[in-house]
């Protein structure tokens, strides 16, 4: 799988540098750390990859026995009388989720996969028209009925299916970097796929941290210098295949039409914690580059840089662009 984002240049040529890369929650996970003691280091590693294989068994839609799989087999059938308990992790990860449905109007919306589900990117397969129209009722964020003291859930769409891929790498990421700082690292890079943390800087240098060319993905088109700061980019090359017509269908659906959301190609958010950069950079390439921006504009904590499809780089308020 391609990612969206690299943490550049080799680590220096010392022990005290320390890294994994292990494919997790369908995609490559790299962290990278410094540590005086070779076996602490290797123990840190070993935690973060542990501790996101952990989350990968709980939220990923393909496992059968994970508790996402349980809730969108046994929520639909739940009600307000007698609703579905679950763990408190689920309900804030679905708490976060429908923040941010309502912070974008809908743009963000993890019951895409009513529909999303029936896309087989490997395969080329989409669902029909008619398919798809019947299903776009069950895309609705606020049909998920959260009870966040009590840890209980009902949906209210016999077809409503939650997919958790906008969230729960970025909070995958989170959760890797808490570890870390719990054993006193202070230089530390942790990345799933198009979503990165970095703790402190790179001995001394920011961390260098790569956006890809969305239409050349082996080639960098950005480098962002970054020190304590979560990066995350929402790309249509990641997962895609093209149509009999030619045109691109990729991962990243607009909860409105359940089709592939067009205008934007690439859509980085740069904040403090990577659930967020990961919530608001589908957000962002959901609405399209003015509402996109203009959304990111009015969060104080978070940036933007976004590509479109004329291949044009597009900056939020507080980067510079430095081509101007």
């Amino acid at each position: 799988m391609m990612l969206g984002l690299l943490v550049l240049g080799s680590s220096p040529s010392t022990a005290e540098w320390y890294s994994d890369q292990q494919a997790i929650m369908g995609t490559e996970v790299v962290a990278r750390l410094w540590h005086d003691d070779p076996e602490q280091g290797r123990a840190a590693l070993a935690a973060v990859m542990n501790e996101l294989h952990r989350i990968d068994r709980h939220f990923s839609p393909y496992k059968p026995d994970s508790e996402l799989s349980r809730l969108n087999r046994e929520a639909p059938e739940a009600t307000d009388e007698q609703p579905l308990t679950i763990s408190a992790e689920l309900t804030e990860l679905l708490s976060r989720s429908k923040y941010y449905g309502e912070l974008t109007g809908g743009a963000f919306d993890v019951t895409f996969g009513s529909v999303g589900r029936l896309y087989d990117y490997r395969s080329g397969r989409q669902p029909d028209d008619a398919t798809r129209k019947a299903l776009l009722a069950a895309i609705d964020y606020r049909r998920i009925y959260l009870d966040r003291k009590e840890d209980t859930v009902w949906f209210g769409h016999s077809k409503l299916y939650v997919d958790l891929g906008g969230i729960a790498k970025g909070y995958g990421v989170d959760r890797a970097i808490e570890l870390l700082r719990a054993r006193g690292i202070e230089h530390a890079s942790v990345s799933a796929g198009g979503d990165t943390r970095l703790i402190g800087d790179h001995r001394g240098r920011p961390w260098r941290v790569g956006i890809k060319n969305p239409r050349a993905p082996e080639d960098v088109a950005i480098v962002v210098p970054l020190n304590n700061e979560a990066i995350s980019t929402s790309g249509d090359y990641e997962r895609y295949f093209v149509d009999a017509q030619g045109e691109r269908i990729h991962h990243i659906l607009n909860p409105r039409t359940g089709t592939s959301a067009r205008g934007i190609i690439s859509a980085t958010v740069l904040g403090p914690r990577a659930m967020d950069t990961d919530a608001l950079s589908t957000s962002v390439f959901v609405l399209g580059l003015e509402a996109g921006l203009a959304l990111i504009n009015r969060q104080p904590e978070f940036e933007a840089i976004v590509i479109t499809d004329d291949g044009r780089v597009h900056y939020s308020d507080g980067l510079i662009d430095p081509e101007e």
